[in-house]
């Protein structure tokens, strides 16, 4: 049996990390009342660095991706290395969720997956600026994306 490389226990720890993380630290915030609802929906979970799971009242659970950047693919990247910034992303935003003391949604449109189109806030600041700052967004505004391998 081939030993693992470096490469793929790193790879292994970040997805346990992120995992964890994602999962984790929004439902203990959730549960504890520090995700709160706002316009009738709470940000419960960050599937990835640019896609969110809402739980709405009228609704149930949500998917919404969010407005203005682009993240790396962690359910089907193209490379190691986007699965890798990926995770990052993922890592960052469920933390920065779980930072957060107030958390604002808007939006209402949908994309071509279902998926409510939402522009999000925390504490007053888009996440967009933040996330694209340090290196693990892209801007965007639709259309074709550009690949994350290098």
């Amino acid at each position: 049996m081939r030993r693992p490389s470096p490469l793929d226990r790193l790879l292994k720890l970040l997805m346990g990390a992120s995992l964890a993380l994602g999962i984790g630290v929004p439902a203990l915030s959730f549960a504890n009342g520090t995700l709160t609802p706002h316009e009738g929906c709470a940000v419960i979970l960050a599937v990835d660095g640019d896609t969110v799971r809402l739980l709405c009242p009228a609704e149930g659970f949500v998917a919404a991706r969010l407005i203005g950047f682009d993240t790396p693919e962690v359910f089907s990247p193209a490379c190691p290395g986007e699965l890798a910034r990926g995770l990052a992303a993922t890592a960052w935003l469920t933390l920065a969720l779980w930072r957060a003391g107030h958390i604002a949604e808007a939006g209402e449109e949908r994309d071509r997956y279902g998926r409510r189109l939402v522009r999000l806030r925390l504490d007053g600041r888009d996440v967009a600026g933040p996330m694209i700052a340090l290196g693990l967004a892209r801007p965007y505004a639709g259309g074709r994306r550009q690949g994350w391998c290098t």
